[in-house]
């Protein structure tokens, strides 16, 4: 695998199921993979519901991809990028993929990515179907992210309330009971983010907070201790 800053990475837009509102964080995001060198969107450009898009594909250095709409009342975009999505990945020149969609149709395209043990991250609504989020390597809410993003903007910090749903606090509290803990209970941050992101596609900045620590300080649930070298230590507390 090449080293984090040569690592290619394709974005492969579903301009008709997102928002041209997240390309900023989505590619601030994607940035921790590697270069953003591919970036595609696909859509049917005659339609005048994509002037959005169509406004800003030059400005991001996105190249658009037509796919006329051949039988009315079907979208053949699907298709198209998933055939895009698999000739780079068996070409062996791209080392993560993005995919800004909300539709569940691109689950078995996301699934087959991660077989082959490159990551995937996924960007779109909080509506977005289960089945699409879980089969990311990471499902990021595009709305949490703009939200976050404007509130740094406008303020310096993020300012964020916390809503840590009970299916999240179950995932973190199972991560920590598999951990290893000391003597007085406390585990690894860095264990615990590993188990949960294994079990789950979750994203803290799906919830607002850029890192694991920044949505546990914000909960009561778990306790906090740094410690000597810059390791952080948590201990679940109800």
């Amino acid at each position: 695998m090449a080293d984090e800053l040569s690592r290619n990475i394709a974005l492969l837009i579903d301009a008709d199921n997102a928002s041209p509102a997240g390309i900023d964080p989505v590619l601030t995001v994607l940035a921790e993979l590697g270069q953003v060198n591919i970036r595609r969107a696909y859509a049917n450009w005659r339609k005048t519901s994509l002037k959005g898009w169509a406004d800003i594909v030059h400005r991001y250095g996105i190249e658009p991809q037509q796919q006329f709409d051949l039988t009315k009342g079907k979208n053949a975009t699907d298709m198209k990028m998933t055939i895009d999505a698999m000739d780079m990945l068996y070409r062996g020149r791209v080392h993560g993929f993005g995919i800004m969609s909300s539709d569940s149709d691109f689950t078995p395209l996301a699934m087959r990515i991660r077989q082959e043990g490159y990551p995937v991250y996924g960007f779109g609504s909080g509506q977005t179907p289960e089945a699409f989020k879980q089969a990311c390597s990471r499902f990021i809410d595009v709305d949490a992210l703009v939200k976050a993003e404007r509130a740094t903007k406008d303020n310096g910090v993020p300012q964020v309330k916390p809503r840590v749903d009970e299916t999240l606090l179950t995932l973190l509290v199972d991560a920590y009971n598999a951990s290893k803990r000391d003597e007085n209970g406390f585990a690894k941050l860095a264990e615990v983010g590993q188990r949960a992101g294994n079990r789950s596609s979750f994203d803290t900045r799906s919830y607002g907070f850029p890192r694991l620590i920044d949505l546990l300080e914000a909960t009561p649930n778990f306790a906090i201790e740094r410690r000597d070298g810059g390791q952080v230590w948590i201990k679940r507390l109800r």
